[in-house]
């Protein structure tokens, strides 16, 4: 054993589903699965509900949100929730929820012990239950036997990995920002008709006389996925990515984590990745050639003006299920989504709008590479720093020197 170093039961190092004390019929932040995005530490709850007095997970700012169930927990949907300094929260019944006790555990530490695929496949190992419901076991976690530095150095292993998250959060702000710039510009231009020149234009009905009514089928390419048998499938990169829903989707572009060995209906990179299953009208990009499922559509425009379509699909189906069919989940086939009109701007303002919108979308790309490059330096660093195989000191030695 290192020096310095002690063992402990998890259970001696955390108050696993902590107590917090919420009032029946007040408002509290509320976080959803769906809001918690794969591999990302931190989450900022959207929204505020009324706390009902049900079993849902309770949690206070800072606590850690751990996702028990399958397949969740095996695509690494934990995080930290950022709530306001005293504010309290909950959420879905399969969380579990973690907090350091005080002294023995650095919460930054624990937040990245518990993301290591060394602590993860241990709850992942001891998940219990029928086939695609099963459940991590609170038991067997509690007794995991655990091999920990002093406080002090899980406090400088939490603080140098925090520098990376710190990076994303901020590119992931920035990103943030760019969006509602281009789509504010978008609705600025087509929504509240405040176009360049729209005081020397004549309308009709408020509506342009040169805008013409058109279907998304004659001015966009459709192509709609076609699952392959599942025997083709693969974890391995064997293929191109495959992407059958938005259980793939990131905030812009998808995850790939499962591959497809034999051909498909492809999307090529820069196509908009448009769901046509509940929750139709989710929207992700494309950022390589990639096969599509029954579950998505990929688009491009026919005059190459995808910023316009993306942002135009963003808006129009901002309230999702807006169009399709289906008795049991919603649904939209190729010729309804081919048919769905619209009344279609100018060329000429079409291309004005992507001069200024092209660059941003470009800024939000690099800035999306920039976050990936940090997540994949902290995952590599991460094992090293909390096994102890790599010194804090020697990091920062080595940083120093490549300065």
């Amino acid at each position: 054993m290192k020096k310095g170093w002690n063992k402990y039961k998890f259970k001696e190092l955390v108050h696993f589903q902590p107590s917090v004390k919420l009032q029946k019929g007040e408002e509290y932040w509320f976080i959803p699965m769906e809001d918690i995005e794969e591999k990302n530490s931190y989450v900022f709850p959207k929204q505020k509900k009324v706390f009902d007095g049900s079993s849902g997970a309770k949690f206070s700012d800072g606590d850690i949100i751990f996702s028990r169930i399958t397949p969740c927990l095996q695509n690494g949907k934990i995080t930290q929730a950022i709530l306001g300094q005293g504010q309290s929260g909950f959420g879905s019944t399969e969380y579990f929820v973690f907090r350091g006790k005080k002294r023995i555990v650095d919460q930054k530490f624990l937040f990245y012990f518990v993301t290591s695929n060394a602590f993860t496949g241990s709850a992942i190992n001891s998940m219990v239950g029928a086939s695609g419901r099963q459940r991590a076991d609170k038991g067997y976690i509690n007794n995991l036997d655990l091999l920990l530095p002093p406080i002090d150095e899980q406090e400088k292993v939490g603080t140098i990995l925090s520098l990376y998250d710190d990076l994303i959060l901020n590119n992931s702000k920035r990103i943030s920002i760019l969006e509602k710039m281009a789509q504010q510009i978008f609705r600025e231009w087509f929504v509240r008709m405040r176009f360049p020149g729209y005081e020397n234009t004549r309308f009709v009905k408020g509506i342009p006389v040169d805008w013409k009514i058109q279907s998304i089928g004659e001015t966009v390419n459709v192509l709609m996925g076609q699952s392959p048998k599942s025997e083709f499938y693969n974890e391995d990169g064997v293929g191109l990515p495959f992407h059958q829903g938005v259980g793939s989707y990131g905030n812009i572009y998808p995850n790939h984590d499962v591959f497809c060995s034999v051909n498909g209906r492809i999307a090529n990179e820069g196509d908009i990745l448009f769901s046509v299953r509940a929750p139709v009208g989710r929207l992700n990009l494309a950022d390589r050639k990639l096969i599509i499922g029954r579950g998505l559509s990929a688009m491009n425009h026919k005059k190459g003006f995808n910023s316009f379509l993306f942002h135009f699909l963003k808006y129009q189906f901002s309230r999702e299920d807006i169009i399709g069919n289906g008795a049991i989940f919603n649904s939209v086939g190729k010729d309804e989504l081919k048919g769905f009109k619209y009344y279609a701007p100018t060329d000429k303002l079409i291309q004005d709008f992507e001069e200024k919108v092209i660059p941003i979308d470009g800024a939000i790309k690099n800035l999306y590479h920039q976050i990936k490059l940090l997540q994949s330096t902290r995952d590599k660093l991460l094992p090293r720093l909390i096994s102890g195989q790599l010194s804090v000191e020697h990091l920062t030695k080595k940083l120093q020197e490549t300065a």
